[in-house]
């Protein structure tokens, strides 16, 4: 029996909740640890890792069946690496107070394990265009989780989002929070809640189920 495809808008939404790099699959967690200290580094960074997985998956998807199999690691990374760069010195060019905050994590980004990851499990075995919607949803899921992360820790940490306060000066700083205790801590309690969120979402869905099954005996 052939294998069902899933559709090009459940590829996307897969990466924003069900299949979402940090709160499901727990991928890339160092970045997503060390530099959310804050909205704007988050989403930094959350950029700059889609950016490279787009651009990666577009170019292995392109020539997956030229790569040869006995190389294909070797040449994902190279295609990586390539982008990494791209985005290394236009950071440095463009935005260098943003740049120096998320230091060495940007070209760390060749290794992070979920770029290399869709590349080796999904831009390989799939034609461009869904390897790009899957790369969108991917990076689209990694960026929302990381700037939702900074920007709790800001919130809590100085008071602002984004550089805007919105706590009042009452308010005491959590400096936990912008230590990486705070990170570990935030991010746990963001795992727990996405973990409750699910399992309520499995129960409801199950019960819809035995309603639907009951419904079609009683006709």
């Amino acid at each position: 029996m052939a294998k069902k495809q899933v559709s090009i808008g459940n590829e996307f939404v897969k990466g924003l909740w069900d299949q979402n790099p940090v709160l499901r699959a727990l991928l890339g967690l160092c970045p997503v640890l060390a530099v959310t200290t804050s909205a704007v580094n988050g989403l930094g960074m959350g950029l700059a890792t889609t950016f490279v997985l787009v651009c990666a998956s577009l170019i292995i998807s392109l020539a997956r069946k030229l790569i040869p199999a006995q190389v294909r690691i070797a040449s994902f990374i190279v295609v990586i690496a390539t982008f990494v760069t791209i985005v290394d010195l236009t950071m440095k060019a463009k935005f260098p107070a943003l740049s120096k905050s998320l230091g060495a994590f940007i070209p760390l980004i060749v290794v992070n394990c979920l770029i290399l990851g869709r590349q080796e499990a999904f831009a390989s075995k799939n034609n461009p265009f869904r390897s790009l919607v899957d790369a969108l949803g991917m990076g689209a899921g990694f960026a929302a989780t990381l700037t939702v992360l900074g920007g709790i820790r800001e919130l809590l940490g100085n008071r602002t989002v984004f550089g805007v306060q919105i706590l009042p000066d009452v308010w005491e700083p959590w400096i936990v929070m912008i230590l990486p205790a705070g990170a570990f801590l935030t991010l746990g309690l963001m795992l727990g809640a996405a973990n409750l969120i699910s399992r309520r979402r499995e129960r409801i869905a199950v019960r819809m189920a035995r309603a639907a099954a009951l419904n079609e005996r009683t006709v």
